[in-house]
């Protein structure tokens, strides 16, 4: 994934407004709209509290099973049983509190089922104790980085590990993490499954690791991070409230780990390129909400302290002398942030950034950005070629940044037809609308 001028892929459904309609006047009538609204009301709640919470609740409710899937599943059902019992009794004043006591107890009655004999007094004591007294105001235990890390054990198998943070502990499904990882949801399905029997089966412990166990797992946790705010960022008015809390979800998620392991300079190289890419928010749409390429937005619409405190953390990650992915791809933004704000070229740069992080990473995604660079400083054709180098890789086939940018790149050459092709390919891959229409565009503007 990059944040550069290539273009993101959004599984954003889209959906029309739905308007309430009100009944005649009548007792009947007037119960009946009165229990429609409750029920309308419970479930905003219940989503809000989803969006907010869900990560943090199936952490707290897996720190003590070991069992990922059980906390899903538990917590599914307290989900089921707050849409019955919400309208009829009214919202609770702590809903996750609420939703957790209800998950618990339906952790036991599973833990019952299997082997009555077994319950840990432990498990009981928890329950007896009352899972509304404890400390959850302003929030739940914070359980998710512990959980992060447990995800990113080395006996989990490693192509699945930052999939498995993505669901378990942000709930995202198998279809979007699919998509950010260039594979089918199926395929990611029964690997998560897997990953969560393994969690079980081997009893991996849902502490924090020690402190030099921790290095082996940062990258796994930095890129489950990176992967949820590349998907949050897909929103850029903030109109979707899912993917709005998902980006402040990672975020803050980034902030913590930097300031756990603050002398780790990959920690804050993926903290300093969050902070270039949100900091350029307000400029990717237009007043008419438009998207707006890197390349024509309006730098005093960015965010500079956001992008001063990123530059100082790449100051500090470059003195730590140990070059990373993260720092690579920060200093990639802070050179476009320079060249956009003074109007001086500097793709020699860019390039050879390009160049280090596509031999530390290898990434097709990479490989794409790093065409779209050479093509500024050696021209369209020697771009192509490099492009040539990995369009073989199948999973580019339904990926809309790679054809956007050939079309661009066969546009440059002359090669009208192709580029139109291309186009039309990347058109019907794009979902966001302000995003196709701008491809749109691009693609009539070949006609002239």
């Amino acid at each position: 994934m990059s944040f550069g001028d290539g273009h993101s892929r959004s599984d954003k459904a889209e959906t029309g407004d739905e308007q309430l309609m009100t009944p005649p006047t009548g007792e009947g009538q007037t119960r009946q709209g009165a229990s429609s609204a409750a029920s309308i009301a419970a479930r905003a709640a219940a989503e809000a509290v989803a969006r907010r919470s869900y990560g943090k609740l199936v952490a707290f409710l897996a720190a003590r099973t070991r069992d990922v899937a059980a906390a899903e599943d538990a917590l599914s059902e307290a989900f089921a049983a707050a849409l019955t019992d919400w309208p009829v009794k009214g919202c609770p004043a702590n809903p996750e509190a609420w939703l957790l006591t209800v998950a618990r107890r339906k952790t036991i009655d599973m833990h019952r089922g299997r082997r009555r004999d077994e319950i840990a007094s432990e498990e009981l004591r928890v329950l007896a104790l009352g899972l509304e007294a404890v400390a959850l105001n302003p929030g739940i235990p914070d359980q998710r980085l512990a959980l992060m890390f447990v995800c990113a054990h080395p006996a989990i198998e490693a192509s699945v590990r930052a999939p498995l943070i993505l669901q378990a502990v942000l709930g995202l499904d198998a279809k979007k993490i699919a998509s950010a990882f260039l594979t089918s949801p199926a395929a990611m399905g029964k690997r998560l499954v897997r990953a969560k029997d393994k969690i079980r089966q081997a009893g991996i412990s849902f502490s924090v690791p020690e402190r030099a166990e921790l290095a082996g797992r940062l990258d796994t946790v930095l890129d489950a991070i990176y992967a949820a705010f590349a998907e949050g960022w897909t929103d850029p008015g903030g109109t979707d409230a899912a993917r709005r809390d998902l980006t402040e979800e990672a975020m803050f998620l980034a902030r913590l780990v930097a300031e756990l392991l603050p002398s780790e300079p990959e920690a804050l190289g993926l903290l300093a390129l969050m902070l270039h890419a949100e900091a350029r928010r307000g400029a990717r749409r237009n007043v008419l909400g438009d998207y707006v390429p890197l390349a024509e937005q309006d730098p005093a619409l960015w965010d500079a302290a956001m992008i001063d405190e990123a530059e100082a953390l790449l100051q500090r990650a470059s003195g730590m002398n140990s070059i990373g992915r993260y720092q690579l791809e920060g200093a990639l933004q802070s050179a476009h942030v320079d060249r956009c704000r003074t109007g001086q070229a500097n793709w020699a740069e860019v390039v050879q950034l390009y160049d280090a992080l596509f031999a530390l990473a290898g990434s097709p995604v990479v490989a794409i950005n790093r065409a779209l660079a050479i093509a500024e400083l050696h021209g369209a054709g020697a771009a192509l070629v490099v492009m040539q180098e990995v369009a073989a890789d199948e999973r580019l086939a339904e990926y809309q940044p790679y054809w956007a940018a050939r079309a661009v790149l066969l546009a440059k050459t002359g090669a009208l037809g192709e580029a139109r092709e291309a186009y039309e390919i990347a058109i019907g891959l794009e979902r966001e609308a302000p995003v196709r229409r701008f491809l749109q565009e691009r693609q009539a503007a070949l006609e002239g």
